[in-house]
């Protein structure tokens, strides 16, 4: 028996509109949470960003593929808490309880940074550090061939979509002794010259 193409046709066409709905809800059901989540956090996020010159949209996407926002994760590495430090780094970044979101999140920002510097701001360099370790990146000479590290790097850049690290440099102004505005973004320079200290320094981002 020949079944009509029409009647095929219409219960792929069924078939497929089912499929989207269902996807489409289980969406709206996963996004809500989602962002509740990082709303959290967002507070603490952005001002430790701030802090260390760094964009606040790495460190969310670094925790979603990290914890997914769960402070007390801990990996079967050992890796603890939102941005997932291991022992010897939580140590290394002064992080004395690294299931307290915020000491977490400053560790986690302040290894970035370190590595942000070391790799040139490469965001691929950066993650695969932060995934895999400096020793894996030396050993082969640039991004590890493991495949965690690989997919690792992908997921957070579905995310965060730039191929280097956007920092926020401070620039400082200040008057110098002949009178002229100086911009610079060397704080030590600032602080030496500048003599309206207890007056509120101007300070902006680039």
């Amino acid at each position: 028996m020949i079944k009509d193409p029409k009647s095929i046709r219409l219960k792929f066409f069924l078939f497929l509109v089912c499929l989207f709905f269902t996807v489409l809800y289980s969406s709206s059901l996963e996004t809500p949470v989602k962002t509740k989540l990082q709303k959290k956090y967002d507070g603490i996020v952005k001002e430790i960003a701030k802090e260390y010159n760094l964009e606040p949209s790495l460190i969310h996407a670094i925790i979603l593929i990290e914890s997914d926002y769960d402070p007390r994760a801990v990996s079967s590495k050992g890796a603890m808490g939102l941005m997932q430090l291991m022992p010897a780094t939580a140590k290394r970044y002064g992080v004395r309880n690294a299931f307290d979101p915020r000491e977490n999140i400053r560790g986690g920002a302040k290894y970035l940074k370190d590595m942000c510097k070391l790799y040139y701001n490469s965001t691929d360099h950066v993650l695969a550090a932060y995934n895999a370790g400096q020793s894996a990146i030396k050993k082969y000479g640039g991004i590890p061939p493991y495949p965690e590290t690989i997919h690792y790097i992908e997921k957070v850049k579905a995310t965060y979509r730039h191929s280097t690290i956007r920092v926020r440099t401070k620039i400082y102004k200040y008057v110098d002794s002949s009178g002229r505005v100086v911009l610079t973004n060397d704080s030590f320079l600032f602080n030496k010259n500048n003599k309206n200290k207890n007056k509120k320094n101007n300070l902006n981002y680039l």
